[in-house]
């Protein structure tokens, strides 16, 4: 009897822990926000959300991806001098693998002497995926506002001025697809675009008769001219993974290539790692590239007798 008591009880349970963890997700919401971590805030989200701030803007609801969602709150949130959302009367409600929750927020905002209050409350929806709970649906609702909307335009300036680390890692992350992307669709004006002028490949393991450091922007539109009448079939991004640095303007990237080589008519195929540094102007001003150079050789032909 014991036991089938423990097991009747299970389900409770396990509803218990799941609105706590999407209780705390609600919280972890506002503390990220104001202690501006957006990474971390970023990945509390679903591939797309849906977001509704109408009662506040006046603009209707609008499906977001999580990127484009922290790099709008990251171009204001840091320019104030301080951010604080505090919430109150947080409750969820869960049914299977999706829920809501609902918090009631007072939202202050600072900037020099100016100062902006929302009170109201927010509505959310998740989902669970193999991950996790995640936020697929975020509306607030104003109920009451003190002080002036114009903190917004200090702030945004303060922002501009001095970026938060998110945005650096967001255009380091750019620029590099645009490189692996431009060689794919072959879009040699977006492949050049992305070099610095005092930019540098290098290619430590390069096999004998290639270069191992190319220097300089236009030595290196000169490397890839030959791209688009060389290659058939690119493809360099179905396999990519980012791993951030400490600096946001450095990245290590590992993917897959493979190509059809059009003058020796063989596949190549290759597995790289690269790190990459790119500037404040979001140009690419390292790019050393690790990579096999026997499967170079082989797809080039290079050393073999005619």
């Amino acid at each position: 009897m014991m036991t089938i008591a423990a097991s009747a009880a299970l389900p409770a349970q396990a509803s218990s822990a799941d609105e706590a963890a999407i209780e705390t997700i609600v919280e972890s919401v506002v503390i990220l926000a104001d202690t501006r971590n957006f990474e971390a805030l970023e990945r509390l989200y679903a591939d797309e959300v849906m977001v509704d701030y109408s009662s506040l803007s006046g603009q209707p609801a609008e499906l977001r991806s999580p990127t484009s969602l922290m790099t709008e709150w990251s171009a204001t949130l840091p320019g104030f001098d301080r951010t604080r959302h505090a919430l109150s009367n947080v409750a969820a409600k869960v049914s299977g693998d999706h829920a809501t929750a609902r918090a009631d927020v007072v939202a202050g905002h600072w900037i020099d002497t100016a100062y902006w209050e929302v009170k109201g409350h927010y509505d959310y929806e998740l989902i669970r995926d193999e991950e996790g709970w995640r936020i697929t649906s975020m509306t607030f609702t104003l109920e009451e506002e003190t002080g002036s909307r114009d903190v917004f335009v200090p702030a945004m300036a303060a922002a501009a001025a001095s970026p938060p680390s998110y945005v650096a890692r967001q255009r380091t992350r750019q620029a590099v697809l645009d490189f692996l992307e431009g060689l794919e669709d072959k879009d040699m004006e977006r492949v050049n675009g992305v070099w610095a002028e005092d930019a540098v490949q290098d290619m430590p393991f390069n096999t004998a008769g290639t270069p191992r450091r190319v220097s300089g922007r236009d030595a290196l539109i000169a490397l890839y001219a030959a791209w688009p009448d060389n290659a058939r079939n690119p493809n360099f991004t179905d396999h990519l993974v980012f791993y951030p640095m400490r600096d946001p303007q450095t990245v290590f990237v590992e993917f897959r290539g493979r190509v059809d080589i059009v003058p020796t008519g063989r596949e190549y195929r290759q597995i790289y790692g690269g790190l990459f540094h790119v500037n404040e102007a979001g140009k690419i001003t390292l790019f050393r590239e690790y990579y096999d150079p026997r499967a170079f050789q082989f797809a080039f032909a290079i050393g073999e007798a005619d």
